[in-house]
């Protein structure tokens, strides 16, 4: 049976610039900490891998510190989040700015700092559109940070991350902004500079890298302010912020699939919006929602069901060799409907009832007419009568 892979916001499968570096890392086993040969090339391995992520990011001159090699997007938004909070004991300003739909990687850790005293402030997401009202409410001198994604992970919405960092910098000129740019990160355009963050947290697995690997990239204005401590102690590698043993193997597989994304990506961006946009055609005047923002990256689509529930339709896909998602991998087995999708406007029956496909460069207009098929035949046999 063929395998149609539309399942990209949850993982992205290896591609052969990253095997190949990362086969070729393998034979580099000396610890880039270590002062002899082996450890001399590793430690050159991890630079110019360094350099190549830097560059994807829009950064072609990283200064030491700048970018901070992590085990995953997760712990990148830990070091983020605590590291900001906890580096300086004696602050004023205490108010956290973020949406009411970020990854869990975040909002679980701005749980913690809400225990510790910070003020949180959710702003709505409503129909993917930013409240910028709410966002501008707050907007003060109380404003300590600010972290909001560039991609939601679950509807696709693209929120306007330079505006809000534009905004809260000039109300407090020290307040940090960071962005999850994981599910952005070669998908939509951004630029480091214009974007106005001072932290952003990337991930090698969305990309075509391997899983394991991450990144923070840091500016240097944190760096010259000492504005961001570890929370993994140990050795001090990785400029003292991430200790630990660097994987050197799956940074170099990192640092070329961000390489071969950052060739691509003019070209992939458009392939993929082209592929959404075959979809929702292929969608109209039939029984399936398609929840869309009115600003969302090329690469997913989110769909609302009639009276089928996710998960319903998952097995009945995959048994068509089809692999999509009800939502966010890493909220999978979570009790209850999306809290993304709530927060996105729809009921709980509805948010149980959707699907999420997501699309890579490779995929085809093949994928999807193989798809519309498949859901059109699911939903024929799948659908429940109301009672």
């Amino acid at each position: 049976m063929q395998q149609i892979y539309l399942d990209n916001s949850a993982t992205t499968g290896l591609c052969r610039e990253a095997k190949e570096a990362m086969c070729e890392a393998m034979e580099c086993f000396g610890n880039p900490s270590s002062l002899h040969s082996l450890g001399a090339h590793a430690a050159r391995l991890l630079r110019d891998a360094r350099a190549s992520v830097g560059e994807a990011l829009g950064e072609r001159f990283l200064k030491d510190g700048q970018l901070i090699f992590t085990s995953c997007g997760t712990e990148a938004n830990a070091l983020a989040l605590l590291g900001t909070a906890h580096a300086k004991e004696r602050r004023t300003a205490r108010t956290i700015l973020t949406t009411d739909s970020e990854h869990p990687s975040v909002e679980n850790n701005l749980r913690l700092l809400e225990r510790e005293g910070f003020s949180v402030v959710r702003v709505s997401t409503r129909g993917g559109v930013l409240d910028m009202d709410t966002v501008r409410a707050h907007c003060n001198a109380d404003l300590f940070m600010v972290s909001m994604m560039l991609v939601n992970n679950e509807t696709g919405a693209r929120y306007p991350v330079e505006e809000v960092f534009a905004a809260a910098k000039a109300a407090n000129p020290s307040c940090v902004c960071h962005c999850d740019a994981v599910q952005g990160f070669l998908k939509v355009p951004m630029h480091i500079r214009t974007m106005g963050a001072d932290l952003v947290t990337v991930s090698a697995h969305k990309i075509h890298g391997p899983k394991g690997v991450g990144a923070l990239y840091v500016s240097e204005r944190m760096l010259r302010e000492r504005r961001l401590s570890p929370f993994l102690c140990g050795g001090g590698q990785e400029f003292g912020l991430r200790s630990g043993t660097e994987n050197t193997v799956g940074i170099a597989g990192f640092a070329a699939a961000a390489k071969a994304g950052a060739a691509t990506a003019r070209t992939a961006m458009p392939h993929m919006a082209h592929l959404a946009a075959e979809l929702v055609a292929g969608l109209a005047g039939n029984e399936i929602r398609v929840n869309r923002p009115p600003v969302a990256a090329p690469h997913i689509v989110n769909i609302t069901l009639p009276h089928i529930k996710s998960e319903t339709m998952l097995h009945f896909l995959s048994g068509k060799g089809i692999s999509v998602s009800a939502g966010s991998a890493c909220s999978s087995h979570a009790a209850g409907p999306s809290t993304v999708l709530l927060a996105f406007g729809l009921t709980p029956a509805e948010a149980a009832s959707s699907i999420r496909i997501s699309f890579c460069p490779e995929n085809t207009e093949g994928d999807v007419k193989a798809l519309l098929a498949a859901l059109g035949e699911g939903v024929s046999s799948l659908v429940r009568t109301k009672h």
